[in-house]
């Protein structure tokens, strides 16, 4: 039996785990042992702003049963602190001892990148008293239990997880400002036009948006100052400044790190029984702080691994964002900064910021190579699909891009009779219409019971309606099981 042990029970270690488990249920092949550092069972970090709104309950972000380790084949040992890896004889040095490895995955994540603002961070590296950063689940804990309605609340940061969290505490009755040193908001994944847009609907949400302001010095129980001698008042301080990978026992351990843990096309580092996935790794094609390229990576991994395909390869892929934020409908994909002056390139812009919506596509060949679609959902489904699918963009790009020009083969996303056995579902699991429908007939004849069987719907969250369609498409032709999806079903809206 093969010794893997998975430093790190995030999303992507937990996703292994489970795709090894798959190949291998019985653990007659591998034998897993995963070492979390935190003390909490797998959930899913995409779904947390989800949790500050509190829209959901912190339980429901679980990506596995509570009993999910005792049904397994796996070793898990939550609150496991890795002091470092033994390389020459093979160990993971852990608090109450030694694991031994014959091949060790990183997964190792990411942590919250912290600015450098006067009083921010205390002489032990602790963050002062009243500032949260926002990723882990005890943050979103701390978040809530301080988040008062009519509070002020400062949010520093006004990329996605900044304006996730900015709408959840909205949502919560806090008076919330958000913080941005660059001119718009999420400049990595829009250009300037689509942050005008989004920063106005944001404010007719309730946010109040300070953008091109520099935070000087924070002031617990005050407020935050910034460089041009503003005071804002802040019971609360929510840092979401962005993240950077966690490759400090990588590079203790003497394996090549840049901005990540350095992979090839196998996962592997330049030790060749060490290998990285999800946000600590860096692979020269895959897109970063996405779920979608961890899970792809998670499966090749685990095919590798168990021997069930020894050439698999992971090769990247292209990065689709959604922004999770009640009332804003906000797709980004692929190239999103080529200009309207670019000759190599077809672009086409509509901005109509009176009603929150900007579309942006590009084009190369006739197929879709980047997009941005904000409040313009039909649009989204359609143009999602068409650059998943690699399918040619109709010659009404207008019609396109008002959702009202659909080519052959690609459905708005609210028609599951009409959509193709092909068309991708659930972009972060990659899961078919088809694969919903197989499993239905298989006997998952319930909304969760296809999440359950697939995948669907555990990953980002924005495909939850479309599995609730299909599988009420599914039980209206069946009218024995009708009424039961209909009780059911909530319960994936509710994940």
């Amino acid at each position: 039996m093969r010794r893997v042990v998975v430093v790190g029970h995030g999303m992507a270690g937990a996703r292994f785990a489970e795709e090894v488990l798959r190949r291998d249920p019985g653990g007659e092949r591998v034998g897993l042992t995963l070492l979390g550092a935190e003390r909490h069972p797998a959930y899913n970090r995409v779904l947390l702003s989800s949790v500050v709104a509190g829209s959901l309950p912190p339980e429901s972000v679980r990506l596995h049963a509570p009993d999910w380790a005792e049904r397994s084949a796996a070793d898990l040992r939550l609150g496991a602190s890795v002091g470092k890896v033994d390389r020459v004889r093979r160990v993971v040095q852990v608090d109450d001892g030694e694991v031994p490895y014959d091949a060790l995955v990183l997964a190792t994540g990411a942590r919250p990148w912290l600015p450098p603002v006067a009083g921010l961070v205390g002489v032990d590296g602790v963050l002062a008293p009243g500032a949260v950063a926002f990723r882990t689940l005890d943050d979103c804990a701390a978040i809530t239990s301080a988040a008062r309605p009519g509070a002020p609340v400062v949010v520093l940061g006004g990329g996605l997880l900044g304006l996730e969290a900015a709408r959840g505490l909205v949502a919560r009755g806090c008076l919330v400002t958000v913080v941005h040193p660059r001119s718009h908001l999420m400049e990595r994944q829009l250009d300037a036009g689509a942050g005008r847009v989004l920063a106005r609907a944001l404010g007719g949400l309730g946010v109040e948006l300070r953008l091109g302001a520099v935070a000087e010095r924070y002031e617990p129980g005050e407020g935050l100052r910034l460089a041009d001698g503003t005071r804002l008042a802040a019971d609360l301080l929510v840092v979401a400044a962005g993240v950077r990978p966690a490759v400090e026992l990588a590079a203790q351990a003497g394996i090549a790190v840049d901005r990540g843990v350095l992979v090839d096309d196998a996962l592997r580092t330049d030790d060749p029984r060490v290998h990285a996935i999800g946000d600590c790794a860096q692979h020269e094609g895959a897109p970063t702080g996405l779920v979608q390229p961890a899970w792809e990576q998670a499966a090749v991994l685990a095919d590798r691994l168990t021997g069930t395909d020894p050439a698999a390869r992971y090769r990247g892929g292209g990065a689709v964002t959604r922004l999770k934020a009640r009332d804003v409908d906000l797709v980004a994909l692929g190239e999103v900064h080529v200009g309207v002056d670019d000759e190599r390139a077809e672009v086409l812009a509509l901005e109509d910021p009176a009603r929150g919506r900007y579309a942006k596509l590009v084009l190369r060949d006739d197929r879709v190579t980047g997009a941005i679609l904000l409040g313009v959902p039909d649009a989204a489904a359609a143009v999602t699909q068409l650059y998943d699918r690699g399918l040619p963009a109709p010659s009404d790009r207008l019609g396109l891009l008002l959702g009202r020009a659909l080519p052959a083969g690609a459905v708005a996303e609210a028609s599951p009779a009409d959509l193709p056995a092909g068309a991708v579902v659930c972009r972060c699991n990659t899961v078919s219409k088809g694969q919903l429908v197989s499993a239905w007939r298989a006997g998952a004849r319930s909304a969760p019971g296809l999440v359950e069987a697939t995948r669907a719907g555990t990953g980002c969250g924005g495909c939850r309606d479309a599995v609730c369609g299909i599988a009420d498409w599914l039980a209206a032709a069946e009218p024995s099981t009708a009424s039961a999806v209909e009780n059911q079903r909530s319960a994936v809206r509710g994940l």
